[in-house]
């Protein structure tokens, strides 16, 4: 590769924003150097499928607006963010055979665009977004960059692992059970998923569900950065986050204060047990916590105990599933079949369509109860809660999985993808199905090199609280220095 791609293949986006805006290189170098990185690099990743280079050539070379991120190379994750002019699968065979064309940007992909960034093409997503891994039928496994025959995560498995590869310095990505916050972890990232209605999902995905959108990214900075860019409400949203009291950009490095926080280093249901380096991650992130003025102990908010949370989040999320095969009817234009899905997904899809209107709103009202009982914990003891400010978990359950073991093989059942998911991923959905934002941070590694980040949840709306803490352990434990060998 060149020196240039060498040079800029670590830099957070910050950094190679700031070398645009001193005039050090231009947008077009940048450009050039992370397409010269992909083509390198990516083939033993698989994590770019779709790319328009030509396109990011003549969008770097033109008038950029003038944000934050003026001229840093970028992808976007292949889910649910259209971007006018191009394709967009979800991870679906029909929908690329149909040569689709999204007609118009999201409202998040027009903020990109206006915060400067440069989208070179779309970064490998499962089907849908359905799975902990990103092992698309048609497009084939993305590998983990710390260990090759891993899965980097999912869904946004592409992001994480070009992300954490050097290939770009952010990546888009979105969060539905975990989907942001399982890659970073796998990946050795930094993943928040904001609070539901900070970030609009508008105008084409309803704001009330289970899913948020935001980013990957190295440092505590761009994340914060970013969310500054993109945050706030669209047109027709309901559902809308308390807007922040200053940029998100000024807590890093702003002191958290004394915090009260909670430690939950093992499965809240009791039915198995998580890996031993996932739990000697929350357990060494409470001890460095407790060395940086915190007050930490074993606490958690015993709604999660509540063995009736994983039927009442599948219900919504088979319900989401049928919603995605209806629209991709919509786009090719045609009634869809068994054919066009993975098995996986069509069994969800199936039954959410034998569910009733009844069965959906028992649902959501269960999903209300829970949330209302979660949120609890994060109140204040004089308004009736508990007090806690975080809580404090490892972000997985298990390491990394090996490519191959969560997804359909012949004569198996459909579902069972799902059930593996369910053990790798105890701790990511609750905030999902509450709301709260959610944080996972690279603060461990196992003797084999492979990263297993730690999950901090804070009340809704408080993603200051998490920036705050989040920049304060990255300065207490940097993790910047540290790049997989591929």
């Amino acid at each position: 590769m060149s020196s240039l791609a060498d040079d800029t293949r670590w830099l957070d986006a910050t950094s190679q924003a700031d070398l645009v805006r001193s005039g050090e290189v231009t947008a077009s170098e940048l450009t050039e150097a992370a397409i010269e990185r992909i083509e390198a690099i990516d083939p033993a990743l698989n994590a770019v499928v779709l790319r328009w280079f030509e396109r990011s050539r003549e969008w770097a070379a033109g008038e950029l607006p003038d944000g934050p991120f003026r001229g840093v190379p970028f992808l976007l994750k292949d889910l649910y963010a259209p971007m006018a002019g191009t394709p967009m699968t979800n991870g679906n065979r029909a929908l690329l055979d149909s040569g689709w064309v999204a007609p118009s940007d999201s409202t998040l992909v027009s903020r990109y665009r206006r915060a400067g960034l440069v989208t070179l093409g779309r970064t490998n997503s499962p089907e849908m977004g359905s799975v902990p891994t990103t092992e698309p039928v048609h497009f084939g496994p993305t590998h983990n960059p710390w260990a090759l025959d891993r899965s980097p995560g999912g869904s946004s498995g592409g992001s994480g692992a070009a992300v954490a590869a050097g290939l770009v310095p952010i990546a888009h990505a979105s969060d539905g059970g975990g989907s942001i916050r399982i890659p970073a972890s796998a990946c050795g990232l930094v993943g928040l998923k904001p609070s539901q209605g900070r970030i609009t999902m508008g105008p084409l995905v309803d704001e009330s569900g289970l899913g948020v959108q935001h980013c990957v990214s190295r440092s505590v900075r761009d994340t914060a950065a970013l969310l500054d860019a993109t945050c706030g409400p669209g047109i027709g949203d309901t559902v809308i986050a308390a807007a922040p009291l200053r940029p998100y950009l000024i807590e890093v490095g702003a002191d958290p204060g004394r915090l009260r926080i909670g430690v939950l280093d093992h499965r809240p249901q009791g039915d198995a047990a998580i890996h031993p380096h996932c739990a000697l991650a929350a357990q060494n992130a409470a001890t460095l916590l407790a060395s940086l003025g915190h007050h930490v102990e074993e606490a958690y908010p015993r709604a999660l105990e509540d063995t009736d949370l994983t039927p009442r989040f599948m219900a919504m999320w088979a319900a989401n599933m049928a919603i995605g095969c209806q629209r991709i009817a919509e786009a090719i234009g045609r009634p869809v079949t068994e054919d066009d899905f993975e098995p996986m997904n069509w069994a969800q899809a199936q039954m959410a369509e034998r569910s009733s209107a009844v069965d959906y709103a028992m649902a959501l009202a269960a999903v209300s109860q829970f949330r209302r009982r979660m949120h609890q914990w994060w109140t204040p003891v004089a308004d009736g809660g508990e007090g806690f400010d975080l809580l404090l978990t490892p972000t997985l359950g298990d390491l990394p999985p090996i490519l191959g073991t969560m997804v359909n093989h012949p004569g198996e059942n459909p579902l069972r993808p799902v059930a593996l998911a369910g053990q790798l991923v105890p701790f990511t959905p609750p905030a999902n199905t509450t709301g709260q934002p959610a944080i996972s941070l690279p603060l461990h590694w196992t003797a084999e090199g492979l990263p297993v980040g730690i999950h901090l949840v804070a009340g809704y709306g408080r993603e200051d609280v998490l920036i705050r803490v989040a920049a304060q352990l990255e300065g207490a434990q940097p993790w910047a220095d540290r790049h997989p060998a591929v």
